[in-house]
């Protein structure tokens, strides 16, 4: 049986095959999270399995989650299932609390400037000056 040359690609490469910049690709290789192999003349070169792995990086990234956290449970979620990674199901519910509290106070900035624009409306209709209101 002949084994095949896995083909190894460039930086430039792997960033036009997952769209994360030069710069994220070389951050996540300082961080840990992606491997690479170095040329002679010193050249990144990458194999095809990194793309997967960069692009489930991007996927943690736009849930929220911190390059650390990633860090935290990547070659866990690489190698098996979500389900079968312990650390997941923490975070996860963390991140869920965390954004729920996220959208709480936006909720209570939102009625606010409501508030504030009736409140300018308001006075405007009465020919009143605008200012701000006595606490």
């Amino acid at each position: 049986m002949i084994k095949e040359k896995v083909k190894a690609m460039r930086i430039s490469e792997l960033s036009k095959l997952t769209g994360a910049s030069i710069r994220s690709l070389r951050y996540y290789e300082a961080k840990g999270l992606i491997t690479t192999q170095r040329e002679e003349n010193g050249y990144r070169v990458y194999n095809q399995m990194v793309v997967e792995r960069v692009k489930t990086i991007q996927f943690y990234l736009s849930l929220g989650f911190t390059t650390e956290q990633i860090e935290s449970f990547l070659n866990c979620v690489m190698k098996n299932q979500e389900s079968l990674c312990d650390d997941l199901l923490p975070l996860y519910t963390e991140k869920l609390q965390d954004i729920e509290r996220q959208m709480e106070m936006l909720q209570l900035l939102q009625a606010n400037l409501k508030d504030r624009i009736a409140y300018i409306e308001q006075q405007r209709l009465q020919g009143l000056p605008v200012g701000l209101p006595t606490i």
